[in-house]
């Protein structure tokens, strides 16, 4: 029953169908990802895709600017930063007269769909031109230039929009493409800055883009721990400037060497006067006499190449955009393809570009705190988690709660674990608790190896990667007795364990103990964090985004002489020409690093556990990269997930591909190992680390105080991932959960890798309308 409710886009044809994908305005990086993904879609589908270079200027010059596109046109393209077909702010587009050329363009060409891949300007002038069509179609046939038959033939124009702006300036969307990469180019910076900032304990002011909005100043500070931020939507009250000279006073103080302002471009204050990153320079040196630099990070945040996310979200969304430019009708209005959680939604283009400028209206206004709202949930919860870590109580302001909550990491390390740890000891801390953290695990935990952490103790841990308290695969089981011994003699009132599959098992055991050991019977609460994202209940993991890049980007050794990466292992293919490279990743028995890094790096196929194969699945594969040799990208990657097949080995992958494509390509492979553990962490995992962390503690400290209230001498409670109900045989042996969602994106891979395959777009097609909020609903929040 099941399968014939569900709807697959087999039976949507662009036969017919000719769809011009362009980029506008400023460029970001996942741009070439997503026109990749529209041009290999369109035409796997049947259509035609048309380039059309420079933007809106391309489309209004007509020429060679706009060209056919085909599957090879795009190869390499997903890892190239910028936009390889160009973009420029076109002021001829802005005309009428521009606009009636434009169309004769496409008319021309037979071109009623287009992809438009820019900010909410670009998006705006796309939807005029759509409402504009037939009149302009009128005035063609009026002039002369096109027929009664053409105007009939062309006369409906489909608009589907995706947001390119590393801003993350647009409502209705929790990310727009070129964002994380952009925060990547920050984070590496700002690591580097404070090497030498802690050398010479120097103050360094830093300006990163965000002439309107403040995401990228407020992420980057979240994620590397910055002294203060600056951002237009929140000012600061008056005063700032003595309290941020206490505070960086008060940093030094506490033997810290170095201090990190950030401030976004479009920084003002409460009278909406332009903050400046000299204005702080000459303020700090005045009133605290600290040797203060200024960087201006500029352009370098649209360079380079893209991350795994921006990766993945371009492609999803050019697919996705693809689909919506199949299923319109003429009634259909202007569509943008928009990133809700883990799912590609469509949002009417006008209503977001609406709420988008309602926000600078509110701004202008001075009517702050609706600006934040109106930002969205994400940067709302951003602002807030940045406030609760960023100001430091002193001890006659903190309230006192007798409560002592233990904090510990168990399993193997991941990326982002000592982001959670800073941000649960602060916010324990600032809530009234004692914060305690254990060595090793439930191992150190056994041994007594125990003690109060303060906040201090974590400063500078955001950015380190692996585990700094120590972390070791030992579940509580074996040591029961000494655990609850521990647990008496530190009067530890909850639990906060931080780990993948081998926490998520330890607190089950913890609540078996319940019945035997009353001091288990406290609130426990696990957060994600594994590589492998086999966790239940949670659709990301702490470290599984680093891991990904390290996947896509970190460098690896290869042999005694290279260092290459997916990356460069392709274009060492390439280079060499027929050449095909085998990788292996971890994960245990879970494809999520497999499949998604897949994805990200353009992989011809990736072996996994959860969708079995046979030697039938790789000869077909063998055959699959035969064919591609015969074009002109001639190389080829594939992922196999460490685990796939107790059989199919990747040595055996590797001989088989050896043997059966001898004279035609030539192998190598290599092994990813544990360089996926490490590393720094990612701005996504210092950032989500930092946030889930500080709702945990918020958890916590709740349910600690309900206990209070009500006198009970214990409380049985653990946080609702942990319950036994999400568990079962095939998780146990295999650790994998019930439901994956990534599972849905190997169709993506393989239908860009150019295999025939069955894709479920039952949750497509659907345009949602955006939230808004009205000013009664603010005040009710």
């Amino acid at each position: 029953i099941m399968q014939d409710t569900k709807k697959f886009f087999e039976n949507l044809s662009g036969a017919g169908k000719s769809i011009g994908v362009l980029t506008s305005g400023g460029d970001a990086q996942g741009m070439n990802a997503a026109v990749r993904a529209v041009v290999r879609m369109g035409i796997y589908v049947g259509a035609k895709v048309y380039f059309i270079h420079e933007g809106y200027q391309g489309m209004v010059d007509g020429g060679d600017n706009i060209k056919e596109a085909s599957w090879e046109s795009v190869s390499s393209m997903l890892q190239v930063g910028g936009t390889v077909i160009g973009s420029a702010r076109c002021k001829d587009f802005r005309t009428h007269e521009g606009r009636l050329r434009a169309a004769l363009n496409l008319v021309q060409r037979g071109i009623t769909n287009l992809c438009v891949i820019g900010g909410d300007g670009s998006l705006t002038g796309a939807n005029l031109f759509r409402e504009e069509w037939s009149g302009l179609l009128d005035e063609l046939v009026q002039s002369g230039q096109i027929s009664e038959e053409a105007a009939q033939t062309h006369s409906a124009l489909h608009i589907v929009g995706m947001v390119g702006s590393i801003d993350n300036d647009f409502c209705g969307t929790d990310m727009t493409i070129g964002t994380d990469s952009a925060l990547h180019r920050i984070i590496e910076v700002v690591d580097a800055i404070m090497t030498t900032a802690q050398s010479h304990q120097r103050t360094f002011v830093l300006e990163v883009m965000g002439r309107h909005c403040g995401y990228l100043a407020l992420v980057s500070a979240l994620a590397c721990g910055a002294d203060w931020v600056l951002i237009p939507e929140m000012p600061p009250k008056d005063g700032w400037e003595e309290q941020m000279c206490h505070k960086l006073s008060e940093n030094r103080a506490d033997k810290k060497r170095l201090n990190i302002i950030i401030v976004a471009e479009g920084a003002i204050d409460q009278n909406n006067k332009p903050i400046t990153t000299e204005l702080i320079k000459d303020l700090v040196v005045r009133c605290l006499g600290f040797d203060t630099r200024v960087t201006i990070l500029g352009h370098v945040q649209r360079g380079g190449t893209p991350s795994a996310f921006d990766r993945i979200l371009a492609s999803r969304m050019g697919v996705e955009a693809v689909l919506a430019l199949l299923e319109a009708s003429p009634g259909t209005p202007a569509c943008v393809v928009s990133l809700c959680g883990n799912q590609a939604v469509r949002l009417p283009l006008m209503e977001c570009v609406q709420m988008t400028q309602e926000v600078q209206k509110a701004m202008d206004e001075k009517r702050f705190e609706e600006a934040v709202k109106l930002r969205g949930r994400s940067f709302e919860n951003n602002l807030n988690t940045y406030k609760l870590l960023s100001h430091r109580k002193i001890d006659a302001e903190l309230p006192r709660s007798s409560f002592n909550v233990a904090v510990l990491n168990v399993g193997a390390p991941a990326a982002g674990m000592n982001a959670a740890v800073r941000s649960a000891v602060r916010v324990g801390i600032t809530e009234g608790h004692t914060l305690f953290a254990v060595n090793d695990g439930f191992e150190g935990f056994s041994k007594g190896q125990i003690k109060e952490i303060k906040w201090g103790d974590v400063g500078g841990w955001t950015g380190q990667g692996g585990s700094l308290l120590g972390t070791k695969r030992t579940l509580p089981a074996k040591h029961i007795d000494k655990i609850a011994e521990q647990m008496r003699i530190h009067n530890i009132n909850a639990l906060l364990v931080i780990g993948g599959f081998e926490a998520f098992e330890s607190l089950l055991q913890l609540v078996d103990a319940r019945s035997r050991y009353e001091e288990f019977c406290v609130p426990m609460c696990m957060l994600p964090a594994t590589i492998s994202n086999n966790v239940s209940g949670t659709d990301l993991s702490i470290g599984a985004d680093t891991s990904l890049n390290a996947i896509v980007e970190v460098r690896l050794n290869f042999g005694p002489c290279f260092m290459l990466t997916c990356d460069r292992i392709k274009q060492s293919a390439s280079g060499t020409k027929r050449r095909v490279f085998i990788i292996e990743t971890m994960g245990g028995y879970c494809g999520y690093l497999a499949t998604v890094g897949g994805l990200a790096a353009g992989a011809d196929a990736a072996y996994i556990y959860e969708e079995p194969f046979d030697i039938r699945d790789l000869q077909s594969n063998v055959e699959h990269l035969t064919e591609k040799m015969k074009t002109s990208i001639q190389r080829g990657l594939v992922l196999r997930n460490e685990n796939c097949s107790e059989n199919y080995t990747t040595d055996f992958i590797y001989q088989l591909y050896s043997e059966e494509g001898k004279g035609v390509f030539d192998c190598r492979k290599n092994v990813l190992g544990h360089m996926q553990q490490g590393g720094a962490p990612s701005p996504f995992d210092r950032n989500f680390g930092t946030k889930i962390a500080a709702k945990a503690m918020q958890w916590i400290s709740k349910k600690l105080k309900e206990f209070y209230r009500t006198g009970k001498e214990k409380l049985d409670v653990v946080w609702d991932c942990v319950k036994s109900e999400l568990i079962f045989v095939r998780q146990k042996i295999h650790r994998i959960p019930k439901e994956q969602w990534w599972l849905r994106l190997r169709p993506l891979m393989k239908i860009l890798a150019k295999y025939k395959t069955s894709y479920d777009v039952s949750d497509s097609g659907q345009l949602e309308h955006i939230v808004r909020l009205r000013a009664k609903d603010i005040s009710a929040i």
